[in-house]
């Protein structure tokens, strides 16, 4: 039994001295690099919820951006929108006061050609009138007999005009 137990202590120290070198040459490197890779990963994940954190601002601050030139852009469609009705209201205004000129200007003209139409009727009219008095008178009258009749016929024909 004194074999089993010199075996059992000589593996024994084996196992002990093994442990030692083993701790020392493989354990602590990897424990080393378990330690920095997760300092590592620590580190990263920190980093990603910055960026994550900036990416969130920087989001927040495009999309106010882009609200502040949608309502820029409805603002500046507005006053476009405003400034041609303003255009169109004076073009519109413009065209009624032409139109109430030209209609003032015709019925200048209409009245003007009206008054022309009569004056040269009078005397077409005098004119008549003396003929178809020298017929039924048979004589001829002198210009100051014809202008003195056509007068007064005139006269009584247009009221005195």
């Amino acid at each position: 039994m004194l074999d089993f137990s010199v075996s059992f202590f000589f593996s024994l120290l084996n196992i002990a001295v093994l442990f030692i070198v083993l701790k020392a040459i493989l354990f602590k490197p990897v424990s080393k690099f378990m330690a920095e890779r997760t300092a590592k990963i620590q580190n990263e994940i920190e980093t990603a919820a910055r960026d994550s954190e900036e990416a969130k601002s920087l989001r927040l601050k495009y999309e106010d951006k882009m609200n502040k030139a949608d309502i820029e852009a409805l603002k500046i469609t507005q006053a476009a929108r405003d400034a041609a009705e303003k255009q169109a209201f004076g073009i519109i205004q413009e065209g009624k006061e032409q139109a109430v000129r030209l209609v003032e200007a015709a019925r200048k003209q209409i009245m003007d050609e009206r008054r022309a139409a009569f004056l040269a009727f009078k005397a077409e009219a005098a004119t008549l009138v003396v003929a178809a008095a020298a017929r039924l008178l048979r004589r001829e009258f002198s210009d100051k007999d014809a202008r003195a009749q056509a007068e007064l016929a005139l006269r009584e024909l247009g009221g005195g005009d």
